[in-house]
């Protein structure tokens, strides 16, 4: 059975990153770019700040206990004539630039491929991406450890994300993130990156299946059963390791980030190829089972115990000016944003 409510209460009450969170998130990014921006040294030559990866794609989730959760934005810069022989200087002198301040300075930061590091005690990280329009026309990010320039085009990512997520009536981003969730909780295909997973589930979404049969993608379950399927038949029809082009039409490609070698990234591949195929025929289970009680138990077997019915509310808590001696219960679906 679809059972969308109860997807609805799962998405809501497990998955999602809360309201507080990404408010939390907001407030902390706006705080580092005013200190950024009001440093003497990098400052003049920051433009503006852009959200990135699943923060801006609206498909980020609930980290795993206590771990902390992660976003990602853009550090919009103009060139600094004075470094245009090593990109990577772009991410020194942002880390520089933290490491004096007298509050970041003090909190544990790093310097990574493509980003500065900045660590909240027991809640979240960021990661900082110096980001850059170049004189010949290129859009790129730095990589530090080639020390060289990496092309992107994170807005059109986003862009491509929400075309994407139309066409699948908005339940797209609700089902990458249930797909995240069996990565990271149910350690399924453990290893496969998110710009990986987004891009793939992303890809499979498409026109043409909504013409033949309008309700392709009507409800989270129905999109998440549709898009999974597509993606086991793509997978098997593809079963060496991909490139996977950045579908925002920025030139680059994402399938390095399978392995740091062609060993091991086509046994990541390989891994992630299985898991999907098993839980495409657990799906399609769960989703044909006309038993509710036995579907909600094959939906728990893929999801665990947070998938559940909606609480029951009373008509004289919901409607306490109407309220009756005869009273009745109603049933009130979670929404998930």
């Amino acid at each position: 059975m679809k059972l969308a409510d109860h997807f609805n209460v799962l998405l809501r009450d497990t998955v999602n990153l809360s309201q507080w969170k990404l408010d939390l998130l907001d407030s902390r990014v706006e705080a580092v770019y005013k200190a950024l921006k009001a440093d003497e040294q990098i400052g003049p030559f920051i433009l503006g700040k852009t959200p990135q990866g699943s923060w801006a794609h609206k498909t980020i989730i609930n980290p795993v206990g206590d771990n902390e959760f992660d976003a990602d934005f853009m550090l919009d810069m103009s060139k600094n004539q004075d470094w245009d022989d090593s990109p990577r200087t772009y991410i020194e002198e942002l880390y520089a630039a933290l490491h004096r301040h007298s509050t970041y300075g003090e909190m544990p930061h790093s310097r990574k491929c493509r980003c500065v590091r900045l660590v909240y005690a027991n809640s979240m990280h960021l990661d900082i991406v110096p980001h850059l329009n170049l004189a010949d026309g290129r859009e790129v990010i730095v990589n530090r450890d080639d020390n060289d320039w990496e092309l992107t085009n994170s807005q059109g990512f986003t862009d491509w994300m929400q075309k994407k997520d139309a066409i699948a009536k908005g339940n797209l981003r609700k089902v990458i993130r249930l797909m995240k969730y069996l990565r990271d909780h149910k350690n399924s295909f453990t290893g496969t990156r998110s710009i990986l997973l987004t891009t793939l589930l992303g890809e499979r979404v498409a026109e043409l299946p909504t013409l033949l049969d309008p309700g392709y993608y009507s409800s989270v379950p129905t999109t998440l059963l549709h898009v999974v399927k597509d993606l086991d038949d793509w997978l098997r029809a593809n079963p060496t390791t991909p490139p996977v082009a950045d579908p925002s039409g920025s030139g680059a490609y994402f399938g390095h980030r399978w392995g740091s070698d062609p060993e091991r990234a086509q046994a990541t591949y390989t891994y992630f190829c299985e898991r999907i195929h098993v839980h495409a025929a657990e799906i399609e289970e769960a989703y044909k089972e006309e038993d509710k009680e036995r579907s909600v138990e094959l939906w728990q077997g893929i999801f665990g115990d947070g998938f559940k019915a909606p609480a029951a509310t009373s008509s004289s808590e919901k409607f306490p000016a109407a309220a009756t001696a005869a009273t009745s219960t109603v049933g009130r679906s979670g929404r998930a944003g």
